[in-house]
Formats: C-alpha cells, sequence, structure tokens
C-alpha cells in the first residue's frame, strides 16, 4: 500500500472517530498532496473562460487550490468548519482569491444549477450513510454539473472488503466493516449505473480504474479505490 493510501485509510477512519474536526485530522489534511491524475484532467476541461469546478468534501482543499492554480473558479464544499478553516488558510497561502469554500454536505450543495464544468467527488461518495444519500449526492452533481460538464471520481472499490462481508441491513453496497461506520464500497457495474441513472457517462480520458487492487487472491492491505472521469450528458 502506497503511503497515500495509507494515509487515505487513516483519515476515512478518523472522520468516523471524530467528524474530521480535531486538529490531527485537519493537519494531515492539510499536508495531503493534490491528485495528479485529477489535475491533468482539469487541465484539458478548460474550455472557456473562467471556468467553475465545484469540489464536494473539499476538506482542507488539497485538489481545490491546484485547481483555482491551474485559473479555475473553485467553489469547495466540506461539512467540518475546521477543515473549511484550513482551506481557506491554504488558499490565502498560495495566493489564491477565486476559490469560495462553504459549509455544506454532499446531498445539498448550495451552488445554482448548471454551474459547473467541473464537478469533483474525490473521497466523498463513498462516506454516505446509505443508498438514498449516496443517490441524492450524485443527483445534486448532476444538478449543479452543465450539460457536457466534466466529473472526476474517486471513491471505496467493494473489493476494499472481503467477498463475505456482509452489507447493512436494507442495503447492497453499505458497510461497517472498514471504520465502523456505514460507508458506500461500490462495484464497477455499481459505480457505472449509479451514475448513468444521473446522466454521467465515462470519459475515454480517465478509464474507471482500481487503484490498490488485491493480486490474484491476496488481499490490498487498505482501500481499494476507484478513480475515473465522467461527462454529464444532461
Amino acid at each position: 500500500m502506497t503511503p497515500v493510501m495509507r494515509h487515505f485509510r487513516a483519515l476515512c477512519i478518523n472522520r468516523a472517530m471524530s467528524r474530521w474536526s480535531t486538529p490531527e485530522t485537519v493537519q494531515g489534511f492539510v499536508q495531503s498532496p493534490p491528485n495528479d491524475t485529477l489535475l491533468a484532467f482539469a487541465a484539458n476541461q478548460r474550455q472557456r473562460p473562467a471556468p467553475i469546478a465545484v469540489d464536494i468534501g473539499c476538506g482542507a482543499a488539497r485538489n481545490a487550490v491546484p485547481l483555482a492554480a491551474q485559473g479555475w473558479r473553485v467553489i469547495g464544499t466540506d461539512n467540518s468548519r475546521p477543515m473549511l478553516a484550513a482551506a481557506r488558510d491554504r488558499a490565502r497561502a498560495a495566493g489564491v482569491s477565486h476559490a469560495l469554500f462553504l459549509e455544506a454536505g454532499m446531498d445539498h450543495l448550495p451552488v445554482a444549477d448548471n454551474t459547473a464544468d467541473l464537478v469533483v467527488a474525490h473521497g466523498i461518495w463513498n462516506l454516505a450513510r446509505s443508498s438514498a444519500e449516496l443517490r441524492r449526492g450524485v443527483a445534486e452533481a448532476a444538478r449543479v454539473a452543465r450539460p457536457g460538464a466534466g466529473l472526476f471520481l474517486f471513491t471505496f472499490s467493494r473489493q476494499t472488503l472481503p467477498p463475505d462481508a456482509p452489507p447493512v441491513a436494507g442495503e447492497t453496497f453499505v458497510f461497517t466493516q472498514f471504520a465502523g461506520e456505514p460507508q458506500c464500497f461500490l462495484t464497477r457495474d455499481e459505480i457505472l449505473h449509479e451514475l448513468a441513472a444521473a446522466g454521467f457517462l465515462p470519459d475515454a480520458a480517465v478509464p474507471l480504474t482500481e487503484l490498490n487492487a488485491r493480486t490474484g487472491m491476496i488481499a490490498s492491505r487498505g482501500p481499494v479505490i476507484y478513480q475515473g472521469a465522467f461527462r454529464w450528458d444532461g
């Protein structure tokens, strides 16, 4: 497991215990590097002047500030006020002025319809506590997206958990075994189905790929992650 994956797993466990708001957790996010694949994808998405990116669950702005540095006008949302404070500090330190950070959940974005040229769902939809919350979150992403907007996804794979792990009663892809709290772990087909239902289709620029996947019969030591890009066909 790479250092980034170890850090990501620890932060997810910390969230279950602290709601992302302890100084230790916030500092961990402050030190988190951006996702280079996301930044490369975003660099090719700027099709008009001053494009808008909505970063759902932005944390301490690990991706939001580098996106703003690329020329995006960024709206970052998060439930944690300490995380948002750290995000604002990071933006000021980087000299970024066109980034706005707002307190909001994944399923109630304070963003107008048809606003975003890029939606970032980086390590956020896996934190949905039910399939209904996940679907509301995906629907919100579709609502704020402009036709043709890009979506960058980074979320837990079902391969993170043992094959015999039982889901939460009444759910199909919500489990508690990873950090003691309900979280979503999806298969490739489930991701494609849930996103297609909201109008997001795969973008070949970043094919949906498993990171930290198991090798043969050997399970990975940390979360298996699905990463990929999509396009809103609204």
